[in-house]
């Protein structure tokens, strides 16, 4: 199912993101993780895609294989960043054949090391629009494709005024939905979709939520991403910095507050940054009665 009638369906589309591990045992743990999540019933999940597609085939098996061993809907991350136009088109080509209809078209980043002096690939594409486009160009129009979006603004953007635009830009395109990178205030997020709706994006802009699993990696992942540590939580990592099984009680209270201050305000989705993990998810789950919420069909 496209993910343009997923959304459309009456109730809560809840969604769950993975990565492709390094390893085979991590495969294999993935798969244990995922029998777990798949009792919660995701609308579909998604799983990510190396820098400069470095995971390019694992992640396009991983697709395949929890769509066809797990039964559930999928989204594939297809990004740009140093690859000529033929391999990413490739790429699509192999979706298509595997029947994978659902992808999210991303920029991708630079390598850390290169991104100073880093200029795009003299064969590809330069900006994510430009994969919406190739996508929903592909024959048959058979994907549905999401983007993304940045509530705290895309950190290499000029402003928050040029980041909506070429969000408004990559929907105008043909996106279907939005998804946000993490954040950890709502009102980052309530602000960014009244500012959206302002310039005419009307699609689904679905929250994407990370829980917390330890302070250090929070701390981490947010300096990666530009993301805002607001500071009440700031000073709860501070007391669980040495704890990481503290730091994931608060990463569960802290993401079940999130989500029930967005279902109140009438959120489309919930996505949730899983890191191949169970635990965090299905807790959450639980105490916010997603599983009455979210859609009956699937």
């Amino acid at each position: 199912m496209k993910l343009r009638d997923i959304y459309a369906r009456e109730g809560l589309t809840f969604s769950i993101e993975f990565f492709p591990p390094k390893t085979d045992d991590g495969l294999e743990k993935l798969f244990t993780e995922l029998q777990v999540l798949k009792t919660l019933r995701p609308a579909f999940c998604s799983v990510t895609y190396g820098a400069g597609g470095s995971t390019q085939t694992k992640t396009v098996e991983i697709v395949e294989r929890i769509r066809d061993e797990a039964d559930l809907e999928v989204m594939c991350h297809l990004t740009i960043v140093n690859q000529p136009r033929s391999q990413v088109r490739g790429v699509l080509d192999q979706l298509r054949k595997a029947g994978i209809e659902n992808m999210i078209a991303l920029a991708g980043d630079p390598p850390q090391q290169a991104e100073v002096d880093w200029t795009p690939h003299p064969e590809g594409f330069l900006h994510s629009r430009e994969l919406v486009e190739e996508a929903l160009a592909f024959e048959d129009g058979w994907f549905s494709v999401a983007v993304a979006g940045f509530p705290e603004v895309h950190p290499r953007a000029v402003s928050a005024e040029s980041d909506l635009k070429y969000l408004k830009e990559k929907v105008d395109a043909g996106a279907d939905a939005v998804i946000t990178q993490l954040y950890y205030d709502n009102d980052d997020y309530f602000r960014y979709v009244e500012q959206a709706r302002a310039i005419g994006i009307e699609c689904p802009i679905v929250p994407g939520l990370l829980p917390v699993q330890s302070a250090p990696q929070v701390r981490r992942f947010t300096s990666l991403c530009s993301s805002r540590i607001p500071p009440r939580l700031d000073a709860m990592l501070d007391k669980v910095a040495d704890d990481n099984d503290a730091a994931l009680e608060l990463g569960i209270e802290y993401a079940t507050e999130q989500v029930q201050g967005l279902l109140e305000y009438g959120v489309p989705g919930v996505h949730f940054y899983s890191l191949n993990r169970s635990y965090s998810v299905k807790r959450i789950f639980e105490n916010c009665g997603l599983d009455a919420l979210a859609s009956s069909a699937r």
